[in-house]
């Protein structure tokens, strides 16, 4: 394949990614200059492609109404690869808002699998286990989804309707540093720049996205899905409770994931293989499941805050010995 060629399809893919690209950014991209680029725009237009020229301030190309990807070739195992991913995507609750989209597209290309391949494929099905996401999760629109990637890879500003749960409506502006799918749901997590704070916007609230001009810096080592966890433990809720619980963070960590709550060592320079004292920080909305939790976990505990969760100990461990006395039987 030739540079040129080459190049040209490069610019339908950045063209098929959405949005309107000017000129400018075309030439930087494709390390050409603009002129090259208006050549390149003919030459996609003479092949059928509807290429439209949109002018104004903030003017430049994007695909026109009508435009079908061409014909797609696959080898077995880029098909099988392919098909898995749909296949898991959507056992985990991982797709968009156009669901039956990812249903079609397995479809075909399982027909379209050697027969030992799609034998095998259905064993490993068989045996597949997925974690799914909460049952009857909203999913993000597909065109949104792809909007905020392509402004998370080329670091371009955002202008997003959003809903938050409380059901407020507005728009604002984001950095989006990274997207992350999490217990079924797909979250985007970045910057207001214009509160100067960071935010974590699930994506089937965002209503919708558009680039903005500018560009904006990631911070050096940012993690988005380590933000969004951690975010999710930091979180305001209506409990704050403090725990000391004596383990090892690894066993804590089976039971309290980051997503759940932080823990932090009281004594530094431990063995981590043993057992000591460890403080444990969680926000909560409810109390009544921390009890049996921290029954389950059969280790000694002391709750430091808040009262309510002494309370709450307490009346659990009791109901637990008449249960085990059977007086709850006799009633007694």
């Amino acid at each position: 394949m030739s540079r040129p060629t080459g190049r040209v399809l490069t610019l339908l893919d950045l063209l098929q990614s959405g949005g309107v690209r000017t000129a400018a950014e075309l030439a930087e991209r494709l390390g050409v200059e603009d002129r090259t680029v208006r050549r390149y725009v003919d030459r996609l237009v003479d092949l059928g492609i509807p290429v439209e020229t949109v002018r104004g301030r903030y003017g430049g190309y994007r695909l026109g109404p009508g435009h079908r990807l061409p014909p797609l070739m696959l080898g077995d195992d880029e098909a099988l690869a392919v098909l898995l991913g749909l296949l898991a995507g959507r056992r985990a609750g991982l797709t968009t808002a156009a669901g039956t989209a990812s249903e079609t597209a397995a479809a075909k290309i399982r027909r379209v699998l050697p027969g030992h391949l799609a034998r095998r494929l259905d064993t490993l099905l068989d045996s597949l286990a997925v974690t799914p996401g909460p049952a009857g999760s909203p999913r993000p629109d597909a065109e949104i989804l792809l909007t905020v990637a392509d402004a998370v890879r080329h670091r371009r500003p955002l202008s997003v309707r959003y809903t938050d749960r409380t059901g407020n409506h507005g728009e604002r502006r984001l950095h989006a540093y990274g997207i992350v799918a999490h217990g079924g749901r797909w979250y985007v997590t970045g910057a207001d720049p214009d509160r100067g704070e960071d935010r974590a916007l699930r994506l089937d609230r965002v209503t919708g996205a558009r680039p903005l001009p500018g560009s904006f810096e990631v911070p050096a080592g940012y993690d988005a899905a380590d933000r969004l966890i951690t975010g999710f433990a930091t979180a305001a809720y209506r409990h704050e409770v403090t725990l000391r619980i004596h383990g090892t963070p690894e066993g804590l960590r089976t039971r309290l994931p980051p997503s759940v709550a932080r823990v932090e060592e009281t004594r530094e320079g431990a063995d981590p293989a043993a057992d000591r004292w460890l403080r444990v920080e969680l926000r909560v909305e409810r109390l009544d499941w921390l009890p049996p939790l921290l029954a389950s976990l059969d280790r000694p505990f002391t709750v430091e805050r808040p009262e309510e969760l002494r309370a709450a100990v307490t009346a659990y461990a009791d109901r637990f010995a008449r249960r085990a006395r059977g007086e709850e039987e006799r009633g007694v």
